[in-house]
Parts: C-alpha cells; sequence; structure tokens
C-alpha cells in the first residue's frame, strides 16, 4: 500500500477541474454567473475556435480590489458565503469559490479588474504549468476582464475529447442564451471569430422581454405562447409556456429558472407533463420558459458542483402548485384567445406589438401576438395549490346537459361511470346558442364585430372538415377531433361530479412488495382510500387490496399501486389513477364522437363551434391532434398571387 499524503495544489485543481470545467461552455457560465453576481449590467463575451482559443468576457460590474486578486484564484475562495448558515439560503448563482481557481489550473488566465474608487487596474496572470500568479497594473474601467487561453493546452487527455469547434460553439451559446433568459435587465453580447451573434439590450417592459424571447426562441414561440403570472402562497410562477399545438420533437426548448437559476428538475419535468397529459400528441414535447421564485431558505441549491439541480424542502407543494397552474392556463385557452381581434388582422404591420426586431439576429420584423390576449393571472389559496380547483358542476346538472345533446348527435351508452349509468356522449349547446344561428347572421352587418371566434358554417368538406368563415378568413375544424375533445371534457365533468364509485373485490388480492413499499401504503392510507383503493397492510412486506375503483375492475391493480407507491416516495403525489379512468374515457368518448362521412346540417355545424369556443382544451383532441386551423386572408391571398 501506497502511503496517505495530500494532493498538491495544482493536481487538486486539476481534479476540480473535472467536475467544474467539462468544456469551454462550462468555463463560460462559471465566469459570467461570478459576473451576474457583481452586479453587472453588461456583459461582452468574445470567443474564438469554439471558446478552445480564446474566451473573453469582460463586465460592468463591482471590481475585484487589489489585495484580492490573487486571493480569487484560491481553491474555495469566495466573497458570497463566510458560515454554514449562508447554505440555507443562497440567493447568488455561484458560492463554491472553485470556477476560477478550476479555471486557472487548465488554461493560460489573465484577469484584470478595478473597482470604484480605485486609481487603476491590476491584472493577475496564472498558467496550469505552476500556478503562480503574478500582479501587475492595468488600464481598466471599472469592472473585470477574464481572458481563458489554450483550455486544456496542460492536460491533453481532455482536450481530445473536445468535439468539432462547431459543437463546442453551439454548447457555449446554449449557456448564453439561458442566462439571457435569466436576467432580462442585463445587456448581453456574444462574438464568435470576430462576427457578431447576439446583441442584447436589456428589457424591462414587457413587450421588450417578449422581444428578448422572441429572439432567443424564434417568434413562432412568442405567438404560440400563453403568459402565465401566478402568486400563492410564498411561490411565484411568470413566463411563457408553449400551446399543445405549438410542441417539439425533442426537449430543445425547454427553460426553467428558479430564483433566476436554470435547473432541470425531475419534479419540475414530472408536474409539467402532468399539466400537458391528454392535450400532446404522442411523442411530441412541450415547450416553455417559466420561472419560479421562492424563498431562498426553501430550495437547496447545493446539491450538485455545476448546480444544475435543485432539492425543494416541500416538494409536493411545489409539485402541485406547478401542476394545477398550467393545467388551468392550458385548460382556460379558448379559440378567442388564439384569433387576434379584427382590428389586429389588417397586415402584419398591425398584428405585431409595435416590436421592431430587425435589428436582432438579421432578422426580419417580428410579429407577435399582444400578450395581453392570452394571459392567465389568478389569486390562489393555499388550498388550491393542495388540490386543483376547477369548477365542478352538481350531478344532476351534468346529467340534464348530458341528456340535452341527444338531438343533436348520435347518442352512445358508456357504461362504468359512476357506476352502470347510462351516459350520452356529449354536452348539449346552451338554449342562448340553440339553432337559428344562420339568421341571427344574415342580420349582423358584416364590420361590426360581433361574429363569434370561430365565424359561421359554410359547408362540409368530404364529410370530415367543417369550412367556416369569420372576419379574419377561413375557418377549417375537424369535426371528429372537436366533438370528440366536448364529449371527453363533459364526461370528465360528469366523473367529477359523482367522484370515484369502488366496489370490493369478491376474493382480496394479496401482493408482495418492500418493506418501504408497505411503509408507504400505510402512511397514506388514506390517499388511497380517495382514490378509491382499499389496501391493507397484514405484515412487513405483505399489502391486501379489498377495494378497487369500478372502472379499473379489470386493470393490473397490483402495478397501478406499485406505481402509485413510487410516485408518492418521489413526487408526493400520484395521477395513476386518474390518468387510467381518463383513458377510458377518452376511448368512450371517441366511440360516442360524430364520425367521418356524417352529414351535419349547418345548425348543426355552427353548434358545434359555438360548443368549440366554450370548452376547455377544444383546440386539440383526445390524443393532442389540433381540431381547427385558421387561413387569414392574407395567406390566401398569398397563395393565389394576389397583389403581387
Amino acid at each position: 500500500m501506497k502511503p496517505i499524503r495530500l494532493l498538491d495544489n495544482r493536481l487538486a485543481n486539476q481534479i476540480a477541474a473535472g467536475e467544474v470545467v467539462e468544456r469551454p461552455a462550462s468555463a463560460v457560465k462559471e465566469l459570467l454567473e461570478n459576473s451576474l453576481d457583481a452586479g453587472a449590467r453588461k456583459l461582452v463575451v468574445e470567443i474564438e475556435s469554439g471558446g478552445v482559443k480564446l474566451i473573453r468576457i469582460r463586465d460592468d460590474g463591482h471590481g475585484i480590489p487589489k489585495d484580492d486578486l490573487a486571493l480569487a484564484l484560491s481553491r474555495h475562495a469566495t466573497s458570497k458565503i463566510s458560515e454554514l448558515e449562508d447554505l440555507e439560503g443562497v440567493a447568488t448563482l455561484g458560492f463554491r469559490g472553485e470556477a476560477l481557481a478550476s479555471i486557472s489550473s487548465v488554461s493560460r488566465l489573465t484577469l484584470t479588474s478595478c473597482t470604484e474608487g480605485q486609481e487603476s487596474g491590476w491584472q493577475v496572470l496564472v498558467e496550469g504549468r505552476d500556478m503562480d500568479a503574478r500582479l501587475n497594473p492595468a488600464p481598466h474601467p471599472v469592472g473585470t476582464t477574464v481572458e481563458v487561453k489554450d483550455l486544456f493546452f496542460n492536460t491533453p487527455a481532455r482536450r481530445k475529447f473536445l468535439r468539432t469547434e462547431k459543437t463546442e460553439f453551439s454548447h457555449l451559446e446554449e449557456v448564453v442564451k439561458r442566462l439571457a433568459l435569466s436576467r432580462f435587465d442585463v445587456a448581453f453580447s456574444l462574438r464568435h471569430n470576430q462576427r457578431s451573434i447576439h446583441q442584447l439590450r436589456a428589457a424591462t417592459s414587457q413587450a421588450e422581454k417578449d422581444r428578448r424571447v422572441a429572439s432567443l426562441c424564434g417568434p413562432k414561440f412568442i405567438e404560440n405562447a400563453v403568459c402565465v403570472d401566478v402568486e400563492a402562497s410564498g411561490l411565484k410562477l411568470w413566463g411563457w409556456v408553449g400551446l399543445p399545438t405549438f410542441s417539439r420533437s425533442s426537449a430543445d426548448l425547454q427553460y426553467f429558472f428558479v430564483n433566476g437559476r436554470v435547473i432541470r428538475d425531475k419534479l419540475v419535468a414530472h408536474a409539467v407533463r402532468q399539466a400537458y397529459r391528454d392535450v400532446l400528441f404522442s411523442g411530441r414535447h412541450p415547450t416553455f420558459v417559466l420561472y419560479l421564485e421562492l424563498d431562498p431558505a426553501q430550495v437547496d441549491v447545493n446539491v450538485h458542483p455545476t448546480k444544475h439541480e435543485v432539492r425543494f424542502r416541500d416538494g409536493r407543494t411545489v409539485h402541485n402548485f406547478l401542476f394545477s397552474t398550467l393545467n388551468r392556463a392550458l385548460a382556460e385557452v379558448r379559440p378567442e384567445d388564439q384569433i387576434l381581434p379584427t382590428s389586429l388582422s389588417s397586415g402584419p404591420a398591425q398584428t405585431s406589438t409595435g416590436i421592431n426586431a430587425g435589428e436582432f439576429q438579421g432578422q426580419e420584423n417580428i410579429s407577435l401576438a399582444p400578450p395581453s390576449s392570452r394571459t392567465y393571472s389568478r389569486e390562489t389559496s393555499q388550498d388550491s395549490i393542495r388540490q386543483d380547483s376547477s369548477p365542478t358542476p352538481s350531478a344532476g346538472q351534468v346529467s340534464r346537459q348530458l341528456k340535452a345533446y341527444g338531438e343533436l348527435y348520435s347518442t352512445s351508452s358508456a357504461t362504468g361511470v359512476a357506476g352502470s349509468q347510462e351516459i350520452p356522449p356529449a354536452l348539449a349547446v346552451g338554449e342562448a346558442v340553440q339553432p337559428r344561428v344562420q339568421e341571427l347572421r344574415d342580420t349582423l352587418p358584416e364590420d361590426d364585430g360581433l361574429a363569434p371566434p370561430l365565424g359561421y358554417a359554410i359547408a362540409q368538406l368530404k364529410g370530415i372538415y367543417i369550412l367556416a368563415e369569420n372576419y379574419q378568413g377561413m375557418i377549417l375544424v375537424d369535426m371528429h377531433a372537436a366533438h370528440e375533445r366536448i364529449t371527453y371534457e363533459r364526461m370528465k365533468l360528469a366523473w367529477h361530479a359523482e367522484g370515484i364509485a369502488s366496489q370490493p373485490l369478491l376474493v382480496p388480492k394479496s401482493i408482495a412488495v418492500s418493506a418501504i413499499e408497505a411503509d408507504c401504503a400505510e402512511e397514506h392510507e388514506n390517499y388511497f382510500r380517495q382514490l378509491g383503493l382499499t389496501l391493507e397492510r397484514m405484515g412487513p412486506e405483505t399489502l391486501v387490496i379489498r377495494e378497487v375503483p369500478v372502472m379499473l375492475r379489470g386493470a393490473d391493480v397490483e402495478k397501478l399501486v406499485r406505481d402509485i407507491t413510487h410516485d408518492l416516495k418521489q413526487y408526493g403525489s400520484s395521477d395513476k389513477i386518474e390518468s387510467h379512468i381518463n383513458e377510458i374515457l377518452a376511448t368512450m368518448a371517441c366511440h360516442g364522437s360524430v364520425r367521418a362521412n356524417r352529414k351535419l346540417s349547418i345548425e348543426e355545424m355552427n353548434a358545434l363551434l359555438r360548443d368549440m369556443e366554450q370548452t376547455e382544451r377544444s383546440g386539440q383532441c383526445n390524443h393532442g391532434r389540433p381540431t381547427w386551423t385558421l387561413l387569414t386572408m392574407d395567406e390566401l391571398d398569398k397563395l393565389f398571387m394576389r397583389g403581387q
């Protein structure tokens, strides 16, 4: 055995660099976070050869005093924490004091800084070979400049694992984008090989924030996003969440920030997935730029060297808050929120918010929908965080509404919802919009702006699509997909009104579980009972299922119990029961909706359009397919080259 000895300073720093500095993008992240913590309001990033040859970052922050320059390059040297209690409420991005020491151990680093009141700036140079800091005077305005040259020049084993210049720069650019999205009050400039990539001015107003998000995430994202701004019980969620129809094939447009720090957290990802559960097409990923603000003492950011992960002290409350907020925000999007008012639809200049984004990225004018037209904001109580507070009609009201739909569409029996009662497939249109809508349309002036968002039906195409006209152009509706969503939402209302009915098993089912799963099931016995499952612990590793939900009597109950237990341990709640029941309701809704080649009268088509305008999530069917689309007059004119 070799004797135990202390590692020298250089080797210890290089080991730390293996955790902190994975590639040039990692170094840029650490340096930019230090600049933001120093109060910088303008950041200039210059890169050469993807960051391998040169990384230069200039800021206008507070600067580093002369006496602290050499100390700043030492391991675990920081001004952001001083005692253990400081870790319980970290409010800065960087606090470990390892970044500069780790970077300087694998590169040639030059740090130049000047503070307010200091006669001149000072510069310290360090090379990874011997780690000796050399201090010299240097002219510099208030702020700091860090130059990192020849990254990994003394660790060839690390350098050979770097990718191409294009790949390394794409990772680096993504870091700058994330930080630019996290701090709207800071101006960012990024140059690569003497070419300007991003020039982002500080953004204070909502329109300027929209412009920055559009320039970084694309104008299409802002055009298809819902603004969220909800605060409750010490938690605040704001930002932009993309409509289900604006989904991606990969999770490359998902940014989530906790107190200004970009993170990727399993609890957050699970809550977002739940919110998009029955509106997203299979295999697609949602898009969002969201910001969660809470007391720093309620979140632990010291769980990973790169600080990409966090741990919430009350994960269940955070999960339920995120899910309920996003779920309601998506549910409350109506066709009128996605169709611009008539006064804004006359041309490109009028559909925008007055933002000229041509100066960014060399793009043409970025046309953005008014944020106020799709904003979800509400005051929330603690109870609504714990449980989704969507309105629930009485069982009698639901039954009467369901029966009223029978004359308009073909009905079918649906057994299993709240027992074995029969439920027609969808909810009737209210008395206020009963037929004669065509006569109403004929009496309206053509320019009074009173037409409903989806307009009035004109004809039916091939027994599949409804053609409708509004003041902006032509609406195309997939009648089966639209009616399927209406049917599904009404069935869910009826199910919620009646509650989860359970039935006892003739022969109770015994399942073998681990001691941890048994403890969890016993601890959450009342929660299982609310889901229609009655469990009893019969031994250290044995559970007995005595009652199951009526609708799931043929399901694999053993797997269901294990899945719910797993969710309870990891997220504090579970949606497995509701998910299974919703799958059954969705299947019933699909079979109970109008089919292709079903001829509808003008009154029936108009009734369906009015129902879509009042139904939650009517923009997508149960499988996530869009139910309608709009072709404006400008788009139709382009198809036929009118005015060219």
